[in-house]
């Protein structure tokens, strides 16, 4: 059996094939296409850093099945009971328009759905984010690694981070719940994308942070990264990729939420 720590010396190596790739960025060769909501776009760097993802994860591990953004499930006909998460541009939109919050996201699960490890690499941040289960949480920066311990409770001026559905009506319903989720916050951040969001409340950066209708490759490796932070969390119960994957009604049903233990009832259940 392997163990957290081996799979997070590949999640780590695939993260940062598909980081290098959109540190490529390069603003005339986007080749932007929408894929269906308004706001939902992609790239040819969203397709090219999931290729850099998958190759890693299945040299290294070609037993394993894989679920990416891009590519959707790919499943071994001897499959070992492992399975990877990927999001190999989480944050579209910002890339699109060279704001720096975004990254690639890698995770990995065991047979039973327990996220074993993830890791969240933002280039144009020069972070990675990453944690093994039992292992804490960690964040390597300008050359420095430093364990991840949450936010710092009971501080005065606390931020909440969310984001917004990119379908009108959905995003109507967030609007007539937001004042209501903002209360005991002194302000809030939308930074447009899960994974970092979710790093930044592993980080203490943010106090908490709460989305609805994310899909599983936004939240599997940051909710891992905050939990090992010490952090609350919670994640949507969806159903596996495997099985078909979530309806558009189960997802946007459900909330990712992690923040401090104190902060844990501001959010729907």
């Amino acid at each position: 059996m392997i163990s957290p720590a081996e799979l997070l010396e590949v999640a780590r190596e695939a993260a940062a094939a598909g980081a290098q790739v959109l540190a490529g960025r390069n603003g005339d060769a986007l080749q932007v296409s929408n894929k269906g909501d308004a706001g939902d776009w992609v790239t040819a760097f969203d397709v090219a850093a999931e290729n850099a993802v998958r190759d890693v994860i299945a040299a290294a591990r070609p037993g394993d099945s894989i679920t990416g953004e891009e590519h959707g499930t790919t499943r071994p006909a001897e499959a070992s009971g492992y399975r990877w998460s990927i999001d190999p541009l989480d944050g579209t939109t910002n890339f699109i328009r060279n704001i720096v919050y975004y990254g690639t996201s890698v995770a990995v699960a065991d047979a039973d759905g327990a996220w074993l490890a993830g890791v969240v690499n933002a280039p144009a941040l020069g972070r990675i984010y990453y944690a093994a289960r039992g292992q804490g949480a960690w964040l390597e920066e300008a050359g420095t690694r430093t364990r991840l311990e949450g936010p710092v409770p009971g501080r005065k001026g606390q931020i909440l981070a969310t984001g917004f559905n990119y379908d009108p009506l959905v995003r109507s319903e967030q609007a007539a719940q937001f004042a209501g989720l903002l209360e005991g916050f002194a302000d809030v951040r939308r930074l447009g994308s899960a994974a970092l969001d979710l790093c930044m409340v592993a980080d203490g950066t943010h106090d908490a942070f709460g989305e609805r209708g994310l899909n599983e490759h936004d939240f599997s490796a940051g909710a891992l990264i905050a939990e090992e932070a010490g952090c609350w969390v919670r994640r949507p119960r969806l159903t596996s990729p495997l099985d078909g994957g979530p309806t558009d009604e189960e997802r946007l049903d459900a909330w990712t939420c992690a923040a401090s233990l104190e902060l844990s009832g501001k959010f729907p259940l």
